[in-house]
């Protein structure tokens, strides 16, 4: 057996920025060869950021990146740091290919020893890699102190028929997978049996490398890992944080056989191994470092701290320093703006109160508690005489009044955003998304969504677990000295109090029984009769569905926010606004 240490750097880059991913790149491999690293490994796409979409089709975005990338081995080099292998994933092109590589390479002594590129190309759910990436048949076997290392992207794990399935054959002894594999609940555990199938398959032991970070509507977990060949778990990175997963491994030295020089893949494909030699002689022995082991964290952990990360990042990498929203003493508020205190800092939370004449005297005082115990700056904007003024002028009843005042609310968080720099953030969730229980240009307008992929159901459950969690045990928390959502707030019934009396449930189902089919409608695309044969009553089915197809339009002009479901309003679902079609019995 030969002796690895290998470093997992899962890191945050920004798409766009080469010159601070390259820096990314540069820092987090010094403090990987100060620790004694053999083998420093990025996620996928680290040096451009991921996804890049449509920049991909750029000649100069292409251009620029395979410059940095040489750049980069260079810098290394030039630091001292050219002896360490660094594996990266980037943007790539074949002299004369049709289209751009999402690619991987080897970078080593100030050049780039080897390169390959993904064979999978994702066209599903939040990706769209088959239109924008040309495929690769190759798999890179780089020989590093006496053991065969092979290098996968993110898709080529998650599909059976790959590079994978011919890396035992080509003798491997370390499978590396960089990947840039989005947050959604409950994935940590299919992603971890997913190695664990993917180690036995290949007869080695797997490492696999993750992103971490906000992009837009999509969060990566990073929960990097490492297994080994009967699939047991040897290390794992903790969740949502930059982390350098250090580990020693005794891995199988390569025989002096140089194996195939290609392989046929179940499905068809042929791969080429395109192998290359670093050092065939194992390091001299000595002591390993205990492995890290990170425990996974609980449903409701991970779902809210990938709703601060896609918050935090989306402000900071689009440079907003700050965050404005209306603070109306519910529950979905209440959340954002505990949300956003996470993520930006209470100081740099801004909140404005806008009762109205059909205001609760509660709902002020509800939203004030909350503004005491976070410590956030707040203002109260009566808008009372300023509906009254559109009234003198437009004679609105029923609906269009209700809304009129939801859209002058939009106009002042708008304006103060505009005046003063704020990033506004929409407090609406999906079950109001679903079903159009929005105002658009009103309650829906804003700049980001936190909380546009949560149920309402999951808004009270992420309410209650925020006001036991405790700051020193996860790192994404402030540090509040008391709950930082009152009861009073979490305890109300649902009201957009734009009429006198007004609930919910007058307009919708109750939210309990709602949920559900909502999520078997939209996240599942059970048509009509699945849902009742799921046993859900035939008349709320009628309702719901006639609810969620007619709300398309609003949809559509709705803020970004952060994805925690398997198919979220964005990215995930794609359906016509001028459509005919209808879900009947």
């Amino acid at each position: 057996m030969a002796q690895l240490r290998i470093a997992l750097a899962q890191v945050n880059p920004t798409v766009g920025d080469l010159d601070g991913n390259a820096d990314l790149i540069v820092d987090w491999t010094r403090a990987a060869a100060d620790a004694g690293a053999h083998l420093v490994a990025f996620p996928e796409m680290a040096l451009t950021g991921y996804p890049v979409e449509d920049l991909a089709l750029r000649p100069s975005f292409v251009a620029a990146s395979r410059r940095a990338l040489g750049d980069v081995a260079r810098r290394l080099a030039d630091a001292g740091m050219g002896g360490v292998p660094v594996v990266v994933g980037t943007l790539d092109r074949r002299d004369g290919g049709r289209r751009p590589l999402n690619a991987v390479a080897w970078l080593h002594g100030g050049d780039v020893l080897i390169a390959s590129a993904k064979h999978h190309l994702p066209n599903y759910g939040v990706f769209d890699e088959y239109r924008i990436f040309e495929s690769a048949d190759t798999l890179p076997v780089v020989r590093l102190h006496g053991v065969d290392v092979a290098t996968v992207i993110c898709e080529d794990l998650w599909q059976d028929g790959g590079p994978v399935s011919v890396t035992r054959a080509a003798g491997a002894g370390l499978l590396l997978a960089v990947n840039a594999s989005p947050y959604e609940r409950d994935k940590d555990d299919v992603r971890l049996d997913l190695c664990a199938g993917r180690a036995r398959e290949a007869g080695c032991t797997l490492a696999y490398v993750n992103m971490v970070g906000g992009q837009d509507e999509l969060v990566f977990d990073g929960d990097s890992l490492i297994v080994g060949p009967d699939g047991s778990p040897i290390a794992r990175a903790p969740q949502f944080v930059d982390h350098l997963l250090i580990t020693d491994l005794d891995l199988p030295e390569a025989s002096g056989d140089p194996g195939p020089a290609s392989v046929d893949a179940p499905g068809g494909a042929t791969f080429t191994v395109e192998r290359r030699t670093l050092s065939s002689s194992p390091v001299p022995a000595y002591d390993p470092e205990p492995p890290t082991v990170a425990e996974p964290l609980d449903d409701l952990a991970e779902i809210y701290a990938a709703l601060v990360v896609g918050t935090r990042d989306y402000a900071r990498k689009n440079g907003f320093r700050s965050v404005v929203l209306g603070l109306s003493g519910g529950i979905d508020s209440a959340l954002v703006a505990t949300i956003a205190s996470d993520a930006v800092g209470p100081e740099n939370v801004h909140v404005v109160l806008l009762p109205s004449r059909y205001s609760s005297e509660g709902s002020v005082s509800d939203a004030e508690d909350l503004v005491k115990r976070q410590g956030v700056h707040s203002r109260i904007v009566p808008i009372s005489g300023m509906v009254e003024a559109f009234e003198a002028e437009l004679d609105l009843h029923g609906l269009a009044a209700e809304n009129l005042q939801a859209r002058i609310r939009a106009n002042v968080w708008m304006g103060l955003s505009n005046e003063h720099g704020h990033l506004v953030l929409t407090g609406g969730n999906k079950s109001e998304l679903a079903t159009g229980y929005s105002t658009l240009y009103g309650d829906s307008a804003g700049g980001f969504a936190p909380i546009k992929d949560v149920f309402k159901t999951t808004v009270w459950d992420l309410a209650r677990w925020r006001n036991t969690a405790l700051a020193a045990d996860l790192p994404f928390l402030h540090p509040f000295a008391q709950e930082p959502v009152p009861e009073a707030i979490i305890v109300k019934e649902p009201s957009a109090e734009l009429r006198p009396g007004q609930r919910d449930r007058d307009s919708l189902p109750e939210y309990a029984v709602l949920d559900p089919v909502l999520a078997d409608y939209v996240e599942r695309d059970m048509g009509r009769d699945s849902l009742v044969a799921a046993g859900h009553d035939a008349g709320l089915v009628d309702r719901v569905v006639r609810l969620v197809d007619l709300a398309e339009y609003k949809r559509r002009q709705y803020p970004p926010g952060p994805k925690i479901t398997p198919k979220n309003f964005g990215r995930d679902r794609r359906l016509p606004i001028t459509n005919r079609w209808r879900e009947r019995g």
